[in-house]
């Protein structure tokens, strides 16, 4: 299953390059200093230009667990919300942590005014957080949120991976079986 409407808004899985998405709001997966990186950090980083690195090195820095948000520059959107995810530890706090940064960015987003919001999976890369543990969290998080009511229309997850977007379609696909959704 690569999509799921809840209400007004819909949430769908993309299997690419998050940051050639159209969306008013792209999620960074950065590290608590808010300072560049690799994997998407570095993507977006080079793709948006240095005005984002120039917004974040005035912001500081951002708790794991948190986020915080900046222009895009040159990307296809408006917002880029940096979301610090827990770099995985196995510890009983990485999971809070990694729901935190998932529903800080939501917040931040409709803060903004967004309708649409693109995520990646966020701590999978070299944060180590496992993906077959961080997917769950991730897909509750945004469909507990969306059915609380929102003001989002669409929320993106783009996996950069074909086992990534399989597994988290297979997990979106049991949810909804579950819950009698389509």
């Amino acid at each position: 299953m690569d999509h799921l409407q809840i209400g007004q808004t819909r949430l769908e899985l993309r299997q690419g390059d998050i940051t050639t998405i159209a969306a008013d709001v792209l999620v960074n997966a950065a590290n608590d200093r808010l300072a560049g990186g690799t994997g998407v950090n570095g993507a977006i980083r080079r793709a948006g230009g240095p005005s984002i690195a120039e917004e974040c090195k005035r912001i500081g820095g951002c708790p794991t667990g948190s986020a915080a948000i900046t222009g895009a520059g040159r990307l296809q959107a408006r917002w880029v919300v940096h979301a610090v995810a827990p770099v995985y530890r196995r510890r009983p706090e990485d999971a809070q942590l990694l729901h935190g940064a998932y529903a800080a960015s939501l917040r931040l987003a409709e803060e903004a005014g967004a309708r649409s919001i693109a995520f990646p999976s966020l701590g999978t890369g070299v944060f180590g957080y496992p993906i077959e543990e961080a997917a769950p969290i991730a897909l509750d998080t945004v469909a507990a949120h969306v059915r609380a009511g929102t003001g989002l229309t669409l929320v993106l997850f783009v996996l950069y991976s074909r086992r990534d977007h399989d597994l988290y379609a297979h997990l979106l696909a049991d949810r909804a079986t579950a819950r009698g959704e389509q």
